[in-house]
């Protein structure tokens, strides 16, 4: 009985492996796969990756040295027309002169079910083209044929990099992933630091295997008679190999307020951390911070950037003559490169014309400006480091490296901590970023190799302060003034909306988000003063803000401000919800009653404070005679408030939508 389980047991197994191998062979797409109509454990998916396999190996090529060639394989499953978006597939390369990869697609094929037979239908060269992105990088892209609802797609992609690196590796995406498996092949002159984040984890495996590099020589010699003779050397190493598999992982699902789905996704990023050569000393890279620190403060485009000074020592001595008090310097400082260096849209932490160029010709990317900044800071007296940053789209930094990053900030020291300073946004002032800034935290550098984490989230709450009133005509027609001021991170983010418009499509698209009104009147103060709070002022008048039922008038007292939709609609949140910066949205509103009305329902003051000091909301309405006058608040003081407290959220969130929505009710008399 047991010989026959055991049996029974090695048949299965033998039987699941066999499945398995037929699925994960491309070329053998089955008619189960083309006929299945929806995912089986996520019905809702627009499509799903079947299979992925990737291998990143790095090896020794003859002309180049030690090469990275990563081969890619994918199968991907069309359930519906919201996923024909996974028939295109695009490879990003480094494509200059310092670092050329080389990208080819290969195998592509679309499968369909036509008449109970598999249709193929071969990917041709019209379907795979270049496009640049920017001066460093370039996407081959290619487009599949005959893509329909129940298609099965597949291609290989291969990517040959002259350097020794590893590409991040994703186990999850927005479908579902059945099967996800990656390896790498690194000899033992590499030591990589693997890191793997998100909320699933694959299963890991290693190996060591003996490997050898051939070399083959030839020597001429002799006298009279020149003879050539042929050697062939070897050389053994050790290579380490590491095979992840994930099995079944789930979609990511967005939700409101992440800053970046990616920073949640399972995944596998490998970071080099130190090479050793035989014969030579070893080499750390990104060991630890102070190797990061030493390792970037190396480059040419960083370090020796920030030594330079001769290029702008007259112009800063004539505007900065007479000034002593540090904050005086600082913002004359700031607000001379932010005048005289416009921001080319690239980011990095590196120069790319060099700060004396860029000065020249008055334009450079994030490098260039800030480390400008940072040069002009401590030339001026202050004490001021660079801080390298990950951007919002980027991703996090958790862990020692250099790659992570993508843009550098400058911090002065000052009695009260660091302020925060970026010189490549025009409405940004001292500790105030710009929002692709604001991702956790930063690494601030120093010309010793010391750094120290930086904080980057915002702990002061930016106000949103509305001062309204209108009046209610018998037939609903509502006329009013508003008057908003806006501080800090608001006001920036105003004064930006407001500069990328001419002012009379910045009205109509105000006009339009706000229930349609008209404004007249408008006016702004403090626009460019961007130290001072901006004011926006108004008058309005609108037919659609009422709703008349019989001899009532129902209305929502904050008009076209009502917060009428919770974003917090999950059951269950993953992951931390990002607000960006702390806020507090005030508003102050005042209501004259039409003649022969008066009221007959009034929502019933409110008021909610969060645990731990996390939010307030408060909702105060009172009548004297035909005015009612409104006050509320609605205070978020974290920026990032952790999913564990998610529950809490929703429910405050729930609580003020519903008193925002309650009307008031006014009769007839």
């Amino acid at each position: 009985m047991k010989f026959i389980k055991l049996f029974t047991l090695f048949v299965i197994l033998l039987f699941s492996s066999e499945i398995i191998s037929q699925e994960f062979k491309l070329g053998k797409v089955s008619v189960a796969e083309l006929e299945q109509k929806i995912h089986p454990r996520d019905s809702a998916a627009a499509a799903a990756i079947l299979y992925k396999k990737g291998t990143a190996r790095i090896e020794y090529d003859v002309n180049d040295g030690f090469v990275t060639v990563t081969d890619v394989e994918t199968r991907i499953k069309i359930y519906k027309k919201e996923g024909f978006d996974w028939a295109n597939h695009d490879v990003w390369y480094y494509n200059y002169s310092d670092l050329r990869e080389k990208v080819s697609f290969s195998d592509a094929v679309t499968y369909n079910l036509v008449d109970g037979k598999i249709e193929k239908t071969k990917l041709k060269s019209d379907g795979v083209f270049d496009e640049v992105l920017n001066k460093y990088r370039s996407l081959k892209k290619i487009a599949m044929p005959n893509v329909k609802e129940g298609s099965v797609i597949e291609f290989k992609y291969s990517i040959k990099c002259p350097q020794a690196t590893i590409r991040d590796w994703d186990f999850q995406t927005s479908i579902p992933v059945n099967y996800s498996e990656f390896s790498t092949f690194i000899p033992e002159y590499y030591t990589f630091s693997p890191r793997q984040k998100g909320y699933f984890f694959p299963k890991a495996t290693t190996a060591r295997v003996t490997k050898s590099i051939t070399f083959n020589s030839k020597e001429r010699s002799g006298g009279r008679v020149t003879s050539t003779n042929f050697s062939t050397d070897y050389l053994s190493y050790i290579e380490n190999q590491v095979t992840y598999k994930a099995v079944d992982f789930p979609a990511m699902k967005d939700e409101a307020y992440v800053n970046n789905i990616d920073n949640y996704t399972s995944s596998v990023a490998h970071e080099l951390s130190v090479t050793k050569f035989p014969n030579q000393a070893l080499k750390e890279y990104s060991a630890d911070w102070a190797s990061v620190v030493r390792t970037i403060y190396d480059y040419d485009d960083f370090g020796p950037e920030l030594n330079k000074t001769g290029y702008f020592e007259d112009d800063l001595k004539k505007i900065l003559a007479g000034v002593n008090a540090p904050e005086e310097k600082i913002l004359i400082i700031l607000n001379y490169v932010k005048s005289n260096i416009k921001w080319n849209n690239y980011y990095g932490y590196g120069c790319d014309n060099g700060v004396k160029k860029a000065y020249k010709e008055k334009t450079g990317n994030i490098a260039d400006i800030n480390l400008m900044l940072t040069a002009m800071l401590r030339y001026a007296g202050l004490t001021a480091n660079p801080v390298l940053v990950s951007t919002r789209s980027n991703g996090i930094a958790l862990f020692p490296n250099r790659t992570a990053f993508n843009y550098v900030i400058a911090a002065v020291e000052s009695p009260n901590g660091h302020i925060l300073l970026d010189a490549s946004e025009k409405f940004s002032i001292p500790n105030v970023l710009p929002l692709r800034v604001l991702n956790w935290s930063g690494r601030l550098i120093r010309k010793d190799g010391t750094s120290e984490e930086i904080d980057l989230m915002p702990k002061k709450a930016s106000s949103d302060s509305v001062f309204m009133t209108y009046s209610i005509e018998p037939d609903g027609k509502v006329t009013g003034k508003t008057r908003r001021q806006c501080v800090d991170y608001n006001a920036m983010i105003t004064r930006g909306n407001i500069s990328s418009l001419k002012e009379e499509e910045y009205l109509e698209k105000l006009e339009n988000k706000q229930n349609k009104i008209e404004i007249s009147e408008y006016s702004k103060t403090n626009e460019k003063d961007i130290l001072l709070p901006i004011i926006e002022t108004y008058s309005f008048t609108g037919n659609n803000l009422c709703e008349l039922i019989g001899e009532k008038i129902y209305l929502n007292p904050m008009l076209f401000f009502t917060n009428d939709k919770n974003p917090f609609k999950q059951e269950v949140r993953e992951y931390p919800v990002d607000f960006s910066y702390p806020f507090s949205d005030k508003y102050n509103i005042t209501i004259k009653i039409p003649d022969g009305f008066a009221v007959e329902t009034l929502p019933a003051p409110a008021a909610v404070i969060m645990e731990d000091n996390l939010g307030t909301f408060k909702f105060n309405i009172a009548v004297s005679e035909n005015t009612l006058q409104l006050a509320i608040l609605h205070q978020i003081n974290e920026a990032i408030i952790s999913a564990e407290k998610y529950d809490m959220l929703k429910e405050y969130y729930k609580t003020m939508i519903a008193k925002e929505t309650e009307k008031i009710v006014l009769k007839r008399i």
